[in-house]
């Protein structure tokens, strides 16, 4: 699997379980929802993403979208 579709499976990861976690338990959970939406739309403008950053240094085979 490569850093890109690592970084989207994990950020689609993040975005569900918050969810879940906003009707079982808080309302708050939203705002993680929120963060990982942002995050996402900052990376598609800058290419800067802490995640691809995290996994490049682990040594994940890097794909065409965070070079």
């Amino acid at each position: 699997m490569t850093l890109d579709r690592m970084v989207l499976a994990f950020a689609g990861s993040f975005i569900l379980i918050s969810l879940l976690l906003s009707l079982v338990h808080s309302h708050y959970w939203l705002w993680f929802t929120a963060f990982v939406g942002a995050n996402l739309l900052q990376a598609s403008f800058t290419g800067f993403c802490p995640l691809a950053k995290i996994l490049k240094f682990f040594g994940v085979k890097e794909g065409v979208a965070f070079k």
